[in-house]
């Protein structure tokens, strides 16, 4: 591999002025009480857009790094998106509580694609950002260089790459559930088509899946249905993570932001999808023809809220959302309860109205284009709308009369771009599937492969890291695909000649968001060992302390399968196992007391159990309320070095019915149940059947 140019912002020109508008002491409160002052400095660099905050904790406490902190969208605010954050979701308080100081940019732009002078701004900004922060710890604290750790999820996984790949800023990065060159739009695009090809099986594929299940996720489902999931999964998406959609939660993610720049980039295929042999939509027979829907309506009545947004003294807040999961719904615009009355709307039975356009044929409107949010009688509720700066502005020249038509033939073929983008790099295996034995594409394709210019950071990750690196994946990430991450260390290896400064963690029964609320009876979250790895990542860097081992996996079919044996898998999270009566799966009468036997098992070093709690009923909402709200009792094992637990516990079901019980086990390094941002957390169920 040929030499790269490492950027150093030390001896860039642009980032040689930096201010300071703000610089106050502050407090964060920790959920026990505990009380974090800061020194909160807040500032930019002159003739750029580029802002930042720094929070730096008391003199005593300080033991010489920073963790920064880069979100999946850029913000023009982002500098301060982190402030509002409380609890176990405090990455400032996390980092003060740890003996560092937080920084975090805006990145310089308020855009994630495209409309930067400077493709590279965001590693550029961030490492000026970090380097400048190490000056204001010079002369607060009189030390020396500070280390410094960048992190990030998603899209802020890719930025996390471009940093430690492209600069000599940081000493580590935890880039978190992360993506491929090819990931966008294409994970996003498949999981909308699994959203509409499956809407009628959902609890099938669930239930299937689920424990006691049979196993066989295709039983009950329509040839095109089987089909379509068979596909999705070799993608690399897990089934399971269809429990969502099964508990009615239909949610299209980013792709309201990311379609407008595919339209834009190709807008032969939006045609082409409806009528060249070889596409879905150009098959009369196929369910992309079914779901679409084209409507011509009158228009007879409008209604336009007020607008909310500004705060009583007229000042915008800082926005705080900038995780994985809702930075990017900053570039939408809320309906905020907005409708158009028609004189008749569509009618029939499992109509699709997931990514209607509404588009005003005639009228004052001509030109704009709102999104269907639902129908409700013969009104059209307005969605959330990327582009609309004035929302009120457009629906006030609408007038009765006006002619609209509503098409959902943009969302449907946007739906089946992954099939017609398959990449020329032959290490990206998911998309095996569509080349026949010779190795020859059996689907047409587009003439340019969208993802490697799609990571909003002027460059693709290739492995060649300038740091230690640890990465945490979700092995039920609805939003990208488990295989990114073996992707990356394959790239790791082969840039770096081995992997030895490099560790990747997957992550059971755990979603692609990054905030504590993502727990129910199905999934937990990552969030502990995420900061886990950080404070491993500053041993390695620091004391040459080794972090625990890879998990141990294969790769099969699209999918991650992680070692049976918790001696075998390795890794940084526990093992949980929950048997009813001895199985996964227990028959019993209605009024019957039964037994449930917990098992953790906790890998080599990872630490100890510091909770076990029980949930008897099934709760599939977001966020679910009072989740594992019993507290089981249990008993710390051990099994030469391999640490776990044991609870056991009973239940009395007094009605008929089938329940889900589930348990959750916590595992802190050091035995520590108050430390809440460290718990290492996985769940286990088991089927009970009431007669």
């Amino acid at each position: 591999m040929m030499e790269k140019n490492i950027y150093d912002a030390k001896r860039d020109s642009v980032y040689q002025e930096p201010y300071v508008d703000v610089d106050e002491w502050r407090e964060r409160v920790l959920s026990n009480g505990r009380k974090l002052p800061f020194r909160y400095i807040h500032g930019g660099f002159r003739n750029t857009g580029v802002k930042f905050s720094f929070c730096y904790p008391e003199k005593e406490n300080y033991t010489g790094r920073f963790f920064q902190y880069l979100s999946p969208f850029p913000g023009p605010d982002e500098e301060n998106a982190s402030l509002q954050k409380e609890g176990e979701n405090d990455k400032i308080a996390f980092a003060l509580a740890n003996g560092a100081y937080y920084v975090e940019s805006n990145m310089g732009s308020a855009q994630m694609f495209g409309r930067n002078q400077d493709s590279a701004i965001v590693y550029k900004s961030s490492a000026a950002a970090a380097e400048y922060s190490r000056e204001k710890a010079a002369e607060i604290y009189g030390c020396g260089r500070p280390f410094g750790y960048v992190y990030g999820g998603s899209g802020g996984g890719y930025k996390t790459m471009a940093c430690i790949e492209n600069t000599n800023a940081w000493d580590g990065a935890v880039p978190y559930v992360i993506g491929s060159p090819v990931s966008l739009p294409n994970t996003i695009t498949m999981h909308a088509q699994g959203q509409r090809a499956l809407r009628r099986v959902f609890g099938k594929i669930v239930d299937a899946l689920d424990a006691g299940g049979s196993g066989d996720m295709y039983e009950g489902l329509e040839q095109d249905e089987a089909a379509i999931l068979k596909e999705i999964t070799a993608m690399g998406f897990s089934p399971k993570i269809w429990f969502v959609e099964a508990g009615g939660r239909i949610d299209p993610g980013s792709l309201p932001v990311l379609a407008p720049g595919v339209k834009m980039a190709d807008p032969g295929y939006f045609k082409d999808f409806w009528e060249v042999p070889g596409y879905l939509g150009a098959d009369k027979g196929s369910s992309a023809v079914r779901d679409r829907l084209q409507f011509h309506g009158i228009v007879k009545r409008v209604h336009v809220p007020g607008s909310d947004l500004e705060a009583e003294d007229g000042a915008k807040e800082a926005d705080g959302r900038n995780g994985v999961d809702d930075a990017w719904k900053k570039m939408l615009t809320d309906g905020h309860d907005a409708w158009i009355e028609l004189e008749e709307v569509p009618t029939g039975e499992d109509l699709y109205l997931q990514g209607v356009n509404i588009s005003f044929e005639t009228g004052e409107a001509v030109g704009k284009q709102l999104l269907l949010g639902g129908i409700e009688g013969n009104a059209l509720v307005i969605g959330m709308c990327y582009g609309m700066d004035d929302l009120p502005g457009v629906l006030s020249r609408v007038k009765p009369g006006d002619r609209v038509f509503l098409d959902n033939s943009d969302f449907i073929a946007i739906q089946s771009y992954y099939r017609h983008q398959v990449p020329e790099d032959l290490g990206f295996h998911a998309w095996d599937q569509f080349r026949d034995e010779k190795g020859n594409l059996v689907l047409p394709q587009r003439k340019n492969v969208m993802g490697y210019g799609m990571t909003g950071t002027g460059t693709v990750q290739n492995g060649n890291i300038q740091g230690k690196v640890i990465v945490i994946q979700a092995l039920m990430d609805e939003s990208t695909c488990p295989w990114c991450a073996d992707w990356y260390r394959g790239k790791v290896r082969e840039s770096k000649g081995s992997d030895e400064d490099f560790r990747l963690y997957y992550m059971e029964n755990c979603m692609h968001g990054d905030e504590s609320i993502m727990e129910n009876n199905m999934v937990t979250n990552y969030m502990g060992a995420l900061r886990q790895a950080l404070l491993d990542l500053s041993d390695w860097v620091e004391r040459g302390k080794e972090p625990l081992s890879t998990t141990v996996y294969q790769y099969q079919e699209g999918q991650i399968i992680p070692a049976e044996s918790i001696r075998d898998r390795k890794g940084i999270q526990p093992k949980v196992t929950l048997l009813v009566n001895e199985g996964r799966c227990g028959h019993i009468k209605a009024g019957e007391t039964v037994k449930f036997t917990t098992k953790v098992e906790v890998p080599e070093g990872a630490g100890e159990v510091t909770a076990i709690d029980y949930d008897f009923e099934d709760k599939w909402t977001f966020p679910a309320e009072n989740v594992y709200p019993v507290q089981g009792d249990f008993e710390r094992t051990a099994d030469g070095e391999i640490r776990g637990a044991v609870s056991y516990t009973t239940y009395t079901f007094e009605k008929p019915g089938t329940y889900f019980v589930s348990v959750r086990a916590k595992v802190n390094r050091y035995g520590n149940a108050e430390d809440i941002f460290t718990q290492v957390k996985n769940i286990a169920r088991a089927r009970v059947i009431v007669e």
